[in-house]
């Protein structure tokens, strides 16, 4: 199945990896040339502009980072959709708002192609290993297209309805989760650290208690490394706990745990941090109490 992934990030070039282990014939498109040399010496193809994908292209999976880049990826001028074969399906994997997966499903299927609001979870690690969480709507027919794709990428596909906007708006309360758990751990981390509690054995009992979340167990693990290379970034929480708020202000519903993740996200930002791994938000504390991390 000829199949193009665009954006080869720490989740789409696990995406990429798995479709080729698959035995599908994929192309990833990415404009950083580090990250088409690396896919391009594990056997794929690699181009760096989705008009360069190769005629006839079946299936494409768009890992980019928000409705924008997806829109431009698709159908800015050097969009991919001139080079889909007849009836080819999306799947339309970032995180955007549930009106935007709307529009973009619309534009396609005016255009002739099959689309799958298809927004994923599991990080790099799931990624690479094939084993991905897809949480999707899209029509019988997308599903049917998308199947070879899906199996190779992902060990859990939720279909989620026939309507787009559906996976879109599922992915956005499940990052509510993740960034409020993400914010909380790296608080619970820092008053240990303040009262005087040692980082490690702190992270130990809670990790075999009850207070214990895999966000905590897997984002503060980084902290006590000091490895704050981004898996997925402070300015990802930054985006998508604002697509959170977004979609809660359109139903006039209150937020209040997830706006305040946001407004810490932000400050993790504001010093500097946002391209940091997102449980590097934990430098808020330390630069209002002075507290000294791991590695410092």
């Amino acid at each position: 199945m000829r199949t193009g992934v665009i954006g080869l990030g720490s989740m789409g070039m696990g995406a990429a990896l798995s479709a080729l282990r698959a035995g599908l014939e994929v192309t990833g498109v990415d404009p950083r040339a580090a990250a088409r040399d690396s896919f391009a010496e594990a056997g794929g193809g690699a181009v760096a502009r989705a008009a360069e994908l190769p005629e006839g292209t079946q299936a494409l999976v768009v890992l980019v980072v928000n409705a924008a880049q997806t829109e431009a990826a698709l159908f800015g001028p050097d969009g991919a959709l001139p080079r889909l074969a007849p009836g080819a399906v999306v799947i339309s994997s970032a995180t955007m708002a549930p009106e935007d997966a709307r529009r973009i499903a619309e534009r396609l299927g005016a255009a002739g192609m099959l689309a799958l609001d298809a927004p994923v979870s599991g990080g790099a690690a799931k990624a690479a290993t094939g084993e991905m969480t897809v949480m999707a709507s899209g029509s019988a027919a997308a599903f049917d297209a998308a199947a070879p794709v899906l199996a190779a990428i992902a060990t859990k596909v939720w279909r989620l309805g026939e309507a787009p906007g559906i996976g879109a708006t599922v992915k956005v309360v499940h990052q509510l989760l993740a960034g409020v758990h993400i914010a909380v751990a790296a608080e619970a981390m820092a008053l240990g650290i303040r009262a005087g509690a040692d980082p490690q054995q702190l992270y130990d009992v809670v990790t075999s208690a009850a207070g214990n979340s895999w966000m905590f167990e897997n984002r503060m693990a980084r902290v006590l490394a000091a490895d704050d290379a981004p898996r997925s970034a402070v300015d990802i929480f930054v985006k998508d706990l604002g697509l959170v708020t977004q979609m809660a202000k359109s139903l006039d519903f209150p937020v209040p745990l997830a706006a305040q993740a946001q407004q810490l996200f932000t400050a993790a930002h504001a010093q500097g941090h946002g391209q940091k791994d997102d449980g590097f938000v934990i430098r808020v504390w330390q630069a209002l109490t002075g507290i000294k991390l791991p590695g410092d």
